[in-house]
């Protein structure tokens, strides 16, 4: 599984690549608003100080939900950086925008996905990556690592190339989880990766084995 940190903090991402984990990234409108990040071309400068830190893919979010506008922003943001992924909200004209990067040769991530259905439609107009939202889905009652195991079910029944990408990732467990189910890509917050660490037999015995080397070492 791959490794994505769902942030755009460069601090965070900085201390995730230094960890030695991180295959990319994944940013949206919102998260760059927690950052405080205003205006169009300040986001952009800053999608590409996230790639000089990471040496893998950078999802990049369009705004726009026509057609025309997401063709537009999707080729300036392609044209930004080679790590850049292109951020497409899975609607239809979604979809569509998806197919027209696909045969330009831009890769996609096609977001906002709650159904089978949804992920179907953007693997078969080639989207890259597809992100089921896991921890949307459990806040209404709903099964998110379920239809993360459908979609990678469905998906390799068809050998759609599409990965799954695990969206909306709230803590250790829903990555546990989701590589249980055959996720390609888990996108977290840097405290569920780090989480990853934590176990009490670990931090136990390495305080023995100190204790016991100071025994006789002094």
């Amino acid at each position: 599984m791959k490794f994505f940190i769902d942030t755009a903090n460069l601090e965070q991402i900085q201390e995730a690549y230094d960890l030695g984990v991180l295959d990319g990234v994944t940013t949206n409108p919102s998260l760059m608003a927690k950052e405080g990040i205003k205006g169009t071309q300040n986001q952009r400068e800053h999608y590409i100080k996230i790639c000089n830190i990471v040496n893998g893919d950078v999802s990049a979010e369009v705004i726009a939900t026509d057609y025309e506008g997401m063709i537009r922003e999707g080729e300036e943001l392609a044209a930004l950086n080679s790590h850049i992924v292109v951020k497409v909200p899975c609607i239809a004209d979604g979809i569509k925008a998806i197919k027209h990067f696909t045969e330009k040769g831009i890769r996609t991530n096609c977001t906002l996905v709650f159904s089978v259905g949804q992920a179907l439609l953007a693997a078969k107009a080639g989207a890259t990556y597809v992100s089921p939202f896991v921890g949307r889905l459990d806040d209404i009652c709903e099964d998110g690592v379920g239809l993360v195991a459908d979609i990678v079910r469905m998906y390799h029944t068809y050998d759609y190339k599409t990965q799954v990408l695990a969206a909306s990732i709230r803590n250790t467990k829903h990555i546990i989880e989701c590589v249980e189910v055959g996720a390609d890509v888990a996108t977290c917050p840097l405290s569920a990766i780090k989480g990853l660490l934590n176990h009490p037999l670990t931090d136990s015995g390495l305080k023995k084995f100190l204790e016991d080397y100071k025994k006789v070492n002094g």
